[in-house]
């Protein structure tokens, strides 16, 4: 063997550029590259199929763990599922690796050959040499055999490793465990080296908790009735401030985290204890009535104390303005009052007492509910007490305020005569006698009785009315029968009723049977509308009551006016006849809508019935105006007038005092940088100085015609309007502040002055209106900046009479009561239009008095109040 190898040794040493040179230089390389990658081929095929099983469990650990499943586990469970996949990786991992071994260099040659598809074994071939001395043919030959064995070898192949591992994974559940572990990776994300560090460090036992930190949270919510929004005490250290809290605030603590037993609320030593929400959570809740400190203390520590200031709320204060009197020119008691409470006045109220006979209780009168938070009240009343049984009788008057916690405050006792209607028919006049004597003396029955025998005994005097001699004899029967005390309070209404019905006929109760037919037929269309069902047969015998009810009460009218010395229907200003055409052409048609079952159109017609018959009303109280109600009438006007002439004065001298606030801004950063001294900056300053004092001079003159516009409307109606007097106060700050060069504050005084000048102009036709029994909003100037409402907000009568039926030049609407077809095709705004214009001009001029908004909207604001 020895011997072969040095012969083949030898005898490539002769041949020099032979075979075995060209192998070397050629093929070792390749060759040597080849057997490698077989060699790693193989050890994949080899290592691969062993590492699975092992690798597979990993794979199902770490999925697991990634998808937070070990965190839900007990320390003992998770340590026992972790020894588990311990055990089952190590047996899998001997079970993967029994019996492997490296591939060798042989098996390597193996794989090229199998995998270039050579035969014959040519890599051995190349590793060959004969065995002792050959001769030439023969040399010549093994040549020629290694030759062509290198030239197969040239083209040797690895091959692509083939583990064979899907015949031994037959359910694929190495692609199932990748895709679980990809998912919980995905689902775990940013956390998922926590959750890998989780599963391979198993709690056993927890460890304590640290307690939450201390957090309390303590609201004082004061009284609703006060308006004052809830407090929240703060609870850091040092709080000396004290803490003004409304008696009867609710306090309400909670406190949460720390350690510690049940906390405790502390109110000058009166101790309440928390409620337990949890076992680090607690609550109370408390009423505050008195105090001066208020703590929240634990096992004897203090948390938190505030210095607290209890506000106790005083009762209300009510006083007579003036001693009560009849009102001017008309059967009402007039009252003026001023009431007075640190939250808010709830009610006012007057309660009468009757000196003659003081076992009767208190009769009480509501003055005034006004709204909330009305600290101060101001007004006057006019109760019209004409039908109280004490009607003309002395009585004692005490005003009573009350507040929102129910508190009374009473004002003087003062002594007046309740004003009494005049009655001008005979039997009438015994009745409202026979009424007082029934008040002073209730059990004088008998006498009473005897009374009404008389007037029932001479029916000529009340013109044989069935219904006044029915009524006089059901009241002496009740008075004799019924021994009720309440019966003598009905029998004194029921003769209220007769000398009504005595004094002004039928119109009065076909006025009343007339409204309950609208209110019926109203209810009817509303319940329709809601979609309850209704009969069109109901429908149609609520027109036609109505329609008789109506046809009842222009008779009676008619009969009233007749007795009066009127002998037209006055509808609207202009004096135009009513024709009674008209009502009942509107009330056909009404019942025709009701046989069609157009509920739209009854709506439309039961409205326009209404206008006609409130322009009726009202045209027949204008008729019978009285020459001293029209120069009063007059006279407001003209007070009217003047405030709208000073509202648009002191619109300019706003308009000035902003425009030179404004360039005193622009010109402030050119004065700086201007040397002291020069006479141009002397000048710049100089001329808005003069316009100040000038203005100032023209805001004086202004308020002095205030001052005499309040005396002569105080001369009118007796009292001057309160924002009035805040516009006077507002102009005397413009006046001083222009004299300061203060521009921007004269601008603000300025702004409060109209703003008082507007609500002063709504109270002053107000108590017009009540004073005169109508308010004009088509005469005169109307409202200087608002509309001509009252203060239910319904617009007046006597505006609605004057415009109503009419388009904007005059003429009659087509559609309107007692309207003529003239070829007029106009159409007039409906109320709810005319309502919305008001409002859209009423927020212009609001925005107009902001002058801080651009120069560009307050131009175009005013430029749109100018034209329209």
């Amino acid at each position: 063997m020895t011997a072969r190898r040095a012969g083949g040794t030898q005898g490539e040493g002769a041949t020099g550029n032979g075979v075995s040179g060209e192998l070397t230089h050629r093929v070792a390389a390749r060759l040597a590259r080849r057997r490698l990658l077989a060699r790693a081929a193989l050890l994949w095929e080899r290592l691969w199929p062993a590492l699975w099983p092992p690798l597979g469990v990993a794979g199902l650990f770490v999925t697991l763990a990634l998808s937070g499943l070990f965190t839900l586990l007990p320390g003992w469970l998770h340590l026992v599922v972790l020894a588990l996949f311990a055990c089952g990786f190590c047996v899998a991992l001997v079970a993967g690796f029994r019996g492997w071994r490296l591939p060798d260099r042989g098996e390597g040659d193996r794989r090229l050959e199998k995998a270039s598809g050579l035969t014959h074994r040519p890599l051995t071939v190349l590793a060959d040499r004969p065995a002792g001395r050959i001769d030439p043919a023969t040399e010549a030959l093994w040549r020629a055999h290694q030759a062509r064995a290198a030239a197969a070898a040239a083209a040797l192949k690895v091959g692509v490793p083939h583990p064979g591992l899907a015949a031994r994974d037959r359910l694929a559940l190495r692609s199932a465990i990748g895709l679980a572990a990809v998912a919980a990776l995905v689902s775990a994300g940013p956390e998922w080296r926590s959750r890998l560090a989780a599963a391979v460090n198993p709690v056993l036992a927890a460890p304590p908790a640290a307690p939450l930190p201390l957090r309390l949270e303590v609201w004082v919510t004061p009284p609703s009735y006060t308006g004052l929004p809830p407090l929240f005490l703060r609870s850091e250290a040092g709080a000396t401030a004290e803490v003004p809290v409304p008696a009867g605030s609710k306090l309400a603590a909670h406190l949460s985290g720390g350690a510690g037993g049940v906390p405790m609320l502390v109110i000058d030593g009166d101790r309440t204890a928390f409620a337990a929400i949890d076992q680090t959570a607690y609550t109370v809740e408390t009423t505050v009535a008195a105090g001066a400190r208020l703590a929240v203390t634990r096992d004897g520590a203090i948390l938190a104390s505030w210095p607290i200031r209890v506000i106790a709320d005083q009762p209300p204060t009510v006083a007579f303005l003036s001693p009560p009197a009849p009102a001017p020119r008309s059967p009402q008691l007039r009252l003026a009052y001023e009431a007075r409470d640190d939250y808010g006045v709830a009610s006012v109220a007057a309660l009468l007492a009757l000196p003659a006979r003081p076992e009767l209780p208190p009769a009480r009168v509501p003055l005034a509910a006004p709204g909330e938070n009305t600290r101060s009240l101001r007004g006057t009343a006019q109760p019209d007490l004409t039908a109280h049984p004490w009607a003309g009788l002395t009585v004692q008057v005490t005003l009573e305020a009350r507040d929102g916690a129910d508190q009374v405050g009473w004002s003087e006792t003062m002594t007046v005569e309740l004003p009494e209607r005049a009655f001008t028919h005979p039997v009438a006049q015994a009745l409202v006698a026979l009424r007082k004597r029934m008040t002073l003396a209730p059990a004088e029955r008998n006498a009473h009785a005897r009374e009404l025998d008389r007037l029932s005994a001479a029916p000529e005097a009340f013109d044989d009315d069935l219904t006044v001699f029915l009524g006089l004899r059901a009241a002496r029967s009740r008075l004799l029968r019924d021994r009720r005390p309440e019966a003598v309070e009905e029998v004194q209404d029921l003769l209220w009723e007769l000398a009504i019905r005595l004094e002004e006929g039928g119109r009065d109760r076909t006025l009343r049977a007339l409204n309950a037919a609208r209110e019926e037929l109203r209810e009817a269309l509303e319940r329709a509308e809601r979609g309850e069902p209704i009969d069109r047969q109901e429908l149609e015998r609520l027109s036609r009551q109505l329609e008789e009810a109506m046809q009842r009460y222009l008779e009676a009218l008619a009969e009233a006016m007749r007795r009066d010395g009127v002998e037209t229907l006055p509808f609207d200003r202009n004096a135009r006849v009513l024709d009674q055409r008209d009502l009942q052409r509107m009330a056909r048609e009404m019942q025709q809508a009701a046989r069609q079952g157009d509920l739209e159109r009854m709506r439309q017609q039961l409205a326009e019935l209404e206008r006609a018959l409130e322009a009726l009303r009202q045209g027949r109280t204008a008729r019978m105006e009285s020459p001293e109600r029209a120069q009063q009438r007059e006279q407001g006007q003209q007070m009217m007038g003047a405030v709208n002439d000073m509202l648009q004065r002191q619109g300019s001298l706003m308009d000035r005092s902003h425009q030179r606030a404004q360039e005193r801004e622009r010109q402030r950063p050119q004065q700086r940088g201007q040397q002291r001294g020069q006479p141009q900056a002397q000048e710049q300053t100089r001329q808005p100085g003069q316009q100040a004092e000038q203005d100032a001079r023209q805001q004086q003159a202004l308020r002095r015609a205030l001052g005499e516009l309040m005396q002569q409307f105080g001369d009118f109606a007796g009292e001057v309007p309160e924002p009035l007097g805040r516009a006077d106060r507002a102009m005397r700050d413009a006046v001083e502040a222009l004299r300061q060069g203060n521009d921007a504050g004269a601008q603000a005084a300025q702004q409060r002055a109209i703003e008082a000048l507007q609500q002063g102009a709504r109270e002053m036709q107000n108590q017009m209106a009540n004073r005169m029994g109508l308010m004009e909003s088509g005469d005169g100037e109307g409202e200087p900046g608002g509309d001509n409402t009252d203060q239910g907000g319904e617009t007046s009568g006597e505006g609605r009479q004057m415009g109503e039926g009419r388009d904007p030049l005059g003429r009659p609407r087509r559609d309107s009561v007692g309207g003529r077809d003239e070829g007029s095709d106009v159409v007039v705004p409906t109320e709810m239009e005319l309502q919305r214009a008001r409002e859209i001009q009423e927020e212009l001029r609001r925005r107009a008095g902001e002058r801080e908004r651009p120069q560009q909207e307050l131009d175009y604001i005013d430029r749109l109040l100018r034209r329209f």
